[in-house]
């Protein structure tokens, strides 16, 4: 059985009970939030963390085992609650990542992460989505629900908008997503603003793999994590064991 993690907010005094690495996590990701010079591209992002709509939590060294059933028990813990919290809601994880490793280790770590959260997932996938991470329509699935997973890591140089001083995902419910572009219009404007800063952002072109959910030539996983050049995996490293 899954062990439920402890979520924490951004309170000061949730702060207090944190260790060291886990503080410096949480004030690094609050730098990139609030950085007004050089703004972070992804503006619903930057809304959710100003309202305070996420919960944060620390898990091992990516390379642990331990780490995947830490994190596992976060995102079990958060299913259950991120229709109370309301839009621009994401679950935040931080893991402690102790040495620098190349963009494809992290890579590698990352969809091992994925491969480890679905074989402790309790619940079997969920009939109305595709289990083939190359039908357009996938989405990766716990515990009943869907989730856009994005990976930062500190190895990202090129592309800054995926770098982050720790091994970090950051997990945003399709039930969000769905919210944010029922107004069709203003989800157009935000996603042309959202370019706008990945060009000033990095220093690099935005990524081919970016597209949007449910388009015939897009496939979610490819833009889960991104390379620090154009390039991407051929196939998918998810395999789903239900």
């Amino acid at each position: 059985m899954i062990e439920l993690k402890r979520l924490y907010t951004n309170d000061a005094s949730q702060r207090e009970q944190l260790k060291q690495w886990e503080k410096s996590a949480l004030e690094k990701f609050e730098e990139k939030m609030l950085d007004k010079e050089k703004p972070f591209p992804c503006i619903p992002a930057t809304i959710g963390y100003a309202k305070n709509r996420f919960l944060y939590g620390f898990a091992d060294d990516p390379r642990k085992a331990s780490s995947i059933d830490e994190a596992a028990g976060m995102l079990c813990e958060y299913s259950s609650k991120f229709k109370q919290i309301g839009s621009y809601t994401s679950l935040i994880i931080f893991y402690k990542t102790p040495e620098i490793l190349s963009v494809e280790q992290f890579e590698q770590l990352f969809w091992e992460q994925l491969n480890g959260f679905a074989n402790r997932d309790e619940l079997k996938w969920p009939d109305l989505f595709p289990t083939d991470p190359h039908n357009p329509m996938w989405e990766f699935c716990f515990n009943g629900e869907q989730y856009f997973m994005y990976c930062a890591s500190p190895a990202h140089t090129n592309r800054k908008s995926r770098h982050f001083d720790y091994f970090m995902l950051a997990v945003t419910p399709r039930w969000v997503l769905q919210e944010f572009n029922k107004s069709e219009n203003q989800a157009k404007r935000i996603r042309s603003h959202v370019r706008e800063r990945l060009s000033n952002y990095d220093s690099i072109g935005i990524h081919p793999d970016l597209n949007t959910y449910g388009n015939d030539y897009n496939y979610e996983w490819k833009q889960y994590f991104l390379r620090d050049d154009g390039t991407s995996l051929s196939k998918c490293p998810f395999h789903n064991p239900k």
